[in-house]
């Protein structure tokens, strides 16, 4: 099986699902049960600089993923959600983009919706500039270092291995 990176960090054995030019991997730091992230490939910093396959691929994934997740976690909708450049807030420099399953109850933003978005700007700021220096080895694998000031801490790997393998099932 080939190996995947997103951007520099390897995270083969967080996916749950793989197509011909774009994967889906469980996140490290979920805002709600179930949020995931579909990115291409090719590691690219920007959605333009996707060609149309890849683009085509990677749209055809987030609907795959998204019927799947929201079923899995019993969500009623999902947040779909892509910060497309570091002025938008995209703290690795490779596309791609948030899938959240919403729910009308028992959802934590349910109340204030749009609550969502920031705490996605959060999410994405925990995630250091510099990718090199935010290494940390464990078990041969590459993780995100993640600051530890925010209520919620980064999983193992074994945890993110555990959701990747339920979710492949669905596939």
């Amino acid at each position: 099986m080939t190996p995947l990176f997103f951007s520099t960090f390897e995270v083969t054995t967080q996916a749950f699902y793989r197509a011909s030019l774009s994967y889906a991997i469980v996140n490290l730091k979920p805002i709600v049960p179930g949020h995931v992230l579909v990115v291409p490939n090719r590691p690219v910093p920007r959605l333009m600089d996707l060609d149309d396959k890849e683009l085509a691929c990677l749209m055809r994934s987030i609907k795959r993923v998204g019927i799947v997740i929201q079923k899995a976690y019993g969500g009623d909708a999902l947040t779909i959600a892509c910060q497309d450049g570091k002025a938008a807030g995209q703290s690795v420099p490779h596309v791609h983009f948030h899938l959240l399953p919403r729910k009308f109850q028992g959802d934590p933003f349910a109340e204030k919706n749009d609550e969502i978005y920031p705490e996605l700007e959060r999410n994405e700021a925990a995630i250091p500039d510099h990718l090199p220096t935010a290494l940390l080895a464990s078990t041969g694998h590459q993780h995100l270092r993640v600051d530890a000031d925010e209520d919620r801490t980064p999983r193992t790997l074994p945890e993110m291995e555990e959701e990747a393998t339920y979710l492949k099932g669905f596939f």
